[in-house]
């Protein structure tokens, strides 16, 4: 089957099937940029860098907090401090949040797919 474009949502949990080349591979799509994705689905994350992570753009996962238990931030090739103005909104709601490289957190993800786990991605596209 041919691979289609993504076009803004795609409702369900998939793993990835790819990540790099500034962007994601999944449900037998692509997409050029950043992606969030929960358990109703992956969305596209109009965020190029860790500076434009805000509490608002990451608003999809704390309305899922009632099945979401960790959120895998994936904030391109470095690492950074997370700030508490980020982290501890979630922690009010029982979602535990770990950031990270891009690749590393797109892997971590996969893992806990796999797993069952209830988890959300907010990954940073990379080159």
């Amino acid at each position: 089957m041919a691979e289609r474009r993504f076009d803004g949502f795609v409702p369900g949990r998939y793993q990835l099937d790819g990540f790099g080349a500034g962007g994601f591979r999944f449900a037998e799509m692509s997409h050029r940029g950043s992606i969030l994705a929960t358990p109703a689905g992956i969305r596209i994350w109009p965020v190029t860098s860790f500076a434009q992570v805000t509490l608002e753009s990451l608003q999809p996962v704390l309305d899922e907090a009632g099945t979401i238990d960790f959120l895998i931030l994936g904030i391109g090739h470095d690492i950074a401090f997370l700030p508490a103005s980020l982290r501890d909104p979630f922690k009010a709601v029982g979602i535990t949040v770990e950031a990270m490289a891009t690749p590393a957190a797109a892997r971590t993800y996969n893992v806990l797919v796999g797993e069952e786990r209830r988890v959300a991605a907010a990954l940073i596209a990379v080159e």
